[in-house]
């Protein structure tokens, strides 16, 4: 246990203070009961008990029924608090104020573009449709949970014994879809979520060429599927699509036999792509987190969203989902919506959440991990601020389905749950290209076809996880770099990983997660 110190130690070596308003401090390293803080002001503040790193404690008197502010905004309600007294469940409540009036004149500026001529360019493969990829990959495509072990086998193989860099320098790999979806599966909005997903997989600019496959008796059949993307005006560019089926392949060795030799005619067309120098609007980026601790929302979330910001200011579309995690602060994104429909349609995002989750007995406070817990976040409401800070601090200008390609460039809300499983596959299903995801307690997960960048919040855990982490935000808490040093820094490294100069640790790995967030009620 660490010792006490007798001498004070300033306030901005041991803690931090989001906002001027806040009346609690987040612990940097650890505090134990009996040591002495330096407070900006000259006083010389008590610590009342062990303060453990991403926990907090009170910078004054918090009387009992006042709430708890962090980021400027209510975390809790005090039970009684004393100033030096740590934060914990013993104190404060999980009660929070969450205004929903919204003025009959909503309305929030433009962002500040940069100039035309000045804006940032990436190195990508232009689509016929003027979409842009910032991979190039032969994509196999499973229709249910029956082909998938098929689909899994030919991608495998095919980057084995006949996919190399050096014989298809243009090609990013072969990467399949496995996923335990379709089959016996109910008519509604899951089915319609599936179908929607893989083809907007299929679809994306990161993929040049497409290999479905069924069993052949499920519901989820090539049949359907094709039928599906008739009536969707099939693919947006004239990429190589074939079609084939286990059952009339004679089963799964005959089936991964003729998807091999698909493969090897798709693979000289793909190489045929090669890099342009394209305008940055084209990028979209999906903004995640997972493992997240109590230095998140300090550190490595408001850099991500100073590059977000970056990003929009350059003309180019992020996307931000996890909508359980908006919960108890949804109310500030609707104050930044462009108008009073879109803010509307915050709020009916969150509250079709609310009831989707009470369907199953689940409530959205239940949203914060024990890891996260462990970690320093003790409800939804501190969760929800620091995750948000992710989306930076422009104007929302839409919300959009889960894996559903917006309508408009800029900041745009995409309804899905918390699970990084099923939240990041959902980002690239609406068209994200490059996904940066921050983690205070260490994740691996990646994309099957795109790149997905890790940023730490704690430098402690990106020394630990040098093989996994991308980027350390954790010089933040530490205090050798800005929120928007580092947030600069995001931005270019997103830049170089989009235009192929480097690959997320994700990619070395090969992690290629996948899956579907099957949704069990009518979707937005």
């Amino acid at each position: 246990m660490t010792s006490v110190s007798s001498q004070p130690r300033p306030l901005a070596q041991c803690a931090v203070v989001v906002s001027p308003k806040d009346n609690v401090a987040v612990v940097k390293s650890g505090l134990q009961a009996g040591d002495v803080v330096a407070m900006p002001d000259g006083a010389h503040l008590r610590i009342a008990g062990e303060v453990t790193p991403g926990h907090r404690f009170a910078t004054r008197a918090i009387p009992a029924g006042t709430f708890v502010l962090q980021y400027g905004q209510p975390i809790g309600t005090s039970k009684g608090v004393a100033a030096g007294d740590p934060i914990s469940f013993a104190n404060m409540s999980n009660e929070v104020p969450v205004v929903r009036d919204l003025p009959a004149d909503l309305g929030n500026p433009a962002p500040q573009y940069v100039p035309e001529a000045q804006r940032a360019t990436f190195r990508g493969f232009l689509r016929g449709d003027g979409r842009v990829g910032t991979r190039n990959f032969v994509l196999i495509v499973p229709t249910s949970m029956c082909s998938s072990h098929e689909a899994a086998q030919i991608a495998t193989i095919a980057e084995y014994t006949m996919y190399s860099r050096e014989r298809f320098p243009n090609v990013d790999g072969v990467v399949a879809l496995p996923h335990n979806k379709g089959c016996g599966c109910s008519d509604g909005s899951n089915l319609d979520v599936m179908l929607r997903t893989l083809a907007n997989y299929a679809d994306h600019p990161n993929v040049a060429g497409v290999l479905f496959m069924d069993l052949g008796c499920e519901k989820t059949n090539l049949t359907l599927v094709e039928r599906y993307l008739k009536q969707r005006g099939g693919l947006s560019t004239d990429k190589p699509v074939h079609w084939i089926g286990v059952q009339e392949c004679g089963g799964t060795q005959g089936a991964i036999q003729k998807g091999l030799q698909l493969v090897a005619e798709m693979l000289p067309i793909a190489d045929r792509c090669t890099r342009s120098e394209q305008p940055v609007r084209h990028l979209s980026l999906g903004v995640k987190c997972g493992g997240s601790d109590g230095f998140s929302g300090l550190s490595a979330n408001p850099a991500l969203g100073h590059a977000a910001d970056l990003l929009v200011q350059h003309g180019g579309t992020v996307m931000i989902t996890e909508v359980p995690e908006f919960c108890g602060a949804e109310h500030l994104f609707a104050a930044r919506a462009k108008d009073l429909a879109t803010a509307k349609e915050v709020f009916a995002y969150v509250d079709w959440y609310k009831e989707y989750a009470g369907k199953f007995g689940t409530k959205l406070d239940h949203n914060p991990s024990p890891g996260n817990i462990k970690g320093g976040l003790l409800n939804i409401t501190i969760k929800s601020l620091g995750a948000m800070a992710k989306a930076g601090t422009t104007r929302v200008e839409g919300c959009t389905p889960y894996a559903a390609p917006p309508k408009t460039r800029g900041l745009v809300l995409m309804q899905g749950p918390g699970y990084d499983q099923e939240s990041t596959p959902g980002l690239v299903g609406a068209g994200a290209n490059v996904v940066v995801f921050t983690t205070g307690r260490g994740t691996t997960i990646g994309n099957a076809i795109a790149p997905v960048l890790k940023l730490t919040s704690n430098t402690p855990i990106f020394e630990r996880m040098k093989s996994d982490l991308d980027l350390n935000a954790g010089t933040v808490i530490d205090g050798t770099e800005s929120i928007e040093q580092v947030g600069r820094r995001v931005f270019e490294h997103v830049i170089r990983t989009a235009s192929g100069e480097v690959q997320a640790k994700a990619e070395v790995q090969k992690h290629r997660e996948f899956q579907v967030w099957a949704e069990q009620s009518v979707s937005l």
